[in-house]
């Protein structure tokens, strides 16, 4: 798939780069490699077109990041439902929530900026994945749980310019 790059779309691809026109920059991926057949749990990134649909971000410590995608601050009680027997599953939710989720709130950092991409939400399909999201990256850009992670510095730079993210098995 190629989308045109002035329409937004970055490509990523085992290489652990993310391209967007002529800009390029270092990101982590999931431990689980890159894989087609995403499931829930497996810690692997989608391969496929991933829209970003919107940003979230922690006010109490970072700016505003400027954006092409509707922006939020993130709250306490925001979370993410990962369990594929709810209703809820790969959802925003608010928490306390009855099913197993994750905590967007988080002390790590992790979260301080994080864009909710399109990966199996349009129908949600039980067990192929959730809370796949462009986040901020560990100091030494380790391997994520499926997710693709940036430093605070290029997320920035990619969010003022990014419509979505596609993930490819080749560079």
């Amino acid at each position: 798939m190629s989308i045109a790059a002035d329409q937004g779309w970055a490509r990523v691809g085992p290489d652990r780069v993310l391209r967007l026109g002529r800009e390029a920059w270092r990101c982590a991926l999931g431990c689980g490699g890159l894989r087609p057949d995403k499931a829930e749990g497996d810690g692997a990134t989608p391969i496929g077109a991933l829209p970003l649909r919107r940003v979230f971000y922690r006010a109490d410590r970072v700016a505003r990041p400027a954006c092409l995608v509707p922006v939020e601050p993130l709250a306490p009680e925001d979370g993410w439902c990962d369990d594929p027997a709810h209703a809820d599953y790969n959802r925003h939710i608010r928490l306390p929530h009855p099913a197993r989720h994750e905590a967007l709130w988080r002390e790590d950092g992790l979260y301080d900026i994080i864009g909710v991409l399109g990966w199996n939400d349009t129908p949600v399909i039980r067990n192929r994945g959730s809370a796949i999201f462009l986040h901020l990256a560990r100091p030494d850009l380790a391997p994520t749980d499926g997710c693709i992670a940036l430093t605070e510095r290029d997320m920035r730079a990619v969010l003022a310019q990014l419509t979505g993210l596609t993930v490819m098995a080749d560079p």
